[in-house]
């Protein structure tokens, strides 16, 4: 079985090679793409690339969160890879973590392998900053609701997914609303979802997420618009461009 992990970056400078070689020292097949940084991040990973440490994907211009998962997804299926396992380069996914995710995959009985925050609370546990709780909270309800789940962490970045179940979704959402076009379309495909538990890390509560997605009541708006937009025209979610991560 051949495991990538996948990390988004975009401006990470300060964590991208501390990070990686964590991860690396897990997992030997990573996979970087770089969303237009501009802030010295791009000559990290050429060297580390250079150096093999890590494969690499530089989009000339910021293009997006989710265009960033879109294209790691599309490496994995070219060069066959049966999983893709997702985590931001921020230190807020503890790369620790990989064996249990791994561990997860090798019981073959999901597609679909989320991290979670919130499944089981810990005393270490960082308290998130109040709006992007509300959000969370507001839109996992939602998604429940209206797909039959019954996820606690909607958006928690920290991901398994099966390449083969992978192929048959038709994934456009280029922004932060990537996972409110990824949740309905892995339960029309009939996806078998599981959520794991992780730890609840919020190093900057002041990272943000870019241009009118700053403003909690608008964020929340432009979520629940690329959800309806999903469950009425599946596959023709919004284009919306952001430049940092996480929801």
């Amino acid at each position: 079985m051949r495991i990538l992990i996948a990390v988004p970056v975009y401006n990470e400078r300060k964590y991208a090679q501390r990070v990686l070689r964590r991860i690396s020292s897990f997992h030997s097949d990573v996979l970087v793409i770089d969303d237009g940084s501009a802030d010295g991040t791009p000559d990290v990973l050429r060297a580390m690339a250079d150096s093999g440490e890590i494969s690499l994907i530089s989009h000339p211009a910021n293009m997006g969160y989710g265009q960033s998962l879109i294209d790691a997804f599309d490496f994995a299926d070219a060069r066959g890879y049966d999983w893709v396992i997702t985590m931001d380069c921020d230190e807020q996914h503890e790369p620790e973590m990989i064996p249990t995710f791994i561990k997860e995959i090798t019981k073959d009985d999901a597609d679909l392998i989320s991290g979670s925050r919130y499944l089981v609370p810990r005393p270490e546990d960082d308290l998130p900053p109040g709006d992007r709780r509300m959000i969370n909270t507001t839109i996992t309800g939602v998604l429940n609701d209206l797909l039959g789940l019954s996820l606690t962490d909607s958006f928690c970045g920290f991901k398994a997914h099966r390449v083969g179940a992978m192929r048959r979704l038709a994934l456009t959402e280029r922004g932060y609303a990537f996972p409110l076009q990824l949740w309905p379309q892995a339960v029309r495909a009939d996806f078998r979802i599981r959520e794991i538990p992780v730890r609840l890390i919020y190093n900057d509560p002041n990272r943000y997420f870019g241009g009118a997605l700053d403003d909690a009541s608008n964020r929340l708006t432009h979520y629940l618009s690329v959800l309806r937009r999903e469950l009425v025209q599946p596959g023709q979610a919004s284009v919306a461009r952001a430049s940092c991560c996480c929801g």
